[in-house]
């Protein structure tokens, strides 16, 4: 399962309703290869579920995963920060070995 933070859902909802988007828009999540560390995280809204799509509820927001990506995402939590040291989402992965110092990507 993924899972989202108190912070995450209120960026998240903001997010869909400036941008003018209905319920039928998920959060997907994704990874790809890139980055410093190896793997990279992708985060954007879709209006389709794919047959192997993994998909998941937390607070009310609905999370896609497509299988590959939720090999690296089981257990993952997402996050949102908007302090002083960054803004933005990021992912605490339980799966992750290493990450780079920016928090976009990680290796396995």
């Amino acid at each position: 399962m993924i899972t989202v933070s108190d912070k995450a859902k209120e960026k998240v909802i903001k997010l869909k309703h400036d941008a003018q988007l209905n319920d039928t828009f998920r959060l997907r999540a994704s990874v790809a290869g890139g980055g410093c560390s190896g793997l990279s995280y992708n985060l954007d809204f879709d209006d389709e579920v794919k047959p192997m799509d993994q998909e998941f509820e937390d607070k009310g927001i609905k999370v896609v995963v497509d299988m590959k990506s939720f090999l690296y995402l089981a257990g993952t939590e997402l996050d949102f920060s908007d302090g002083l040291n960054g803004k933005g989402f990021y992912f605490n992965n339980p799966n992750a070995s290493r990450t780079c110092g920016c928090g976009d990507s990680f290796s396995v």
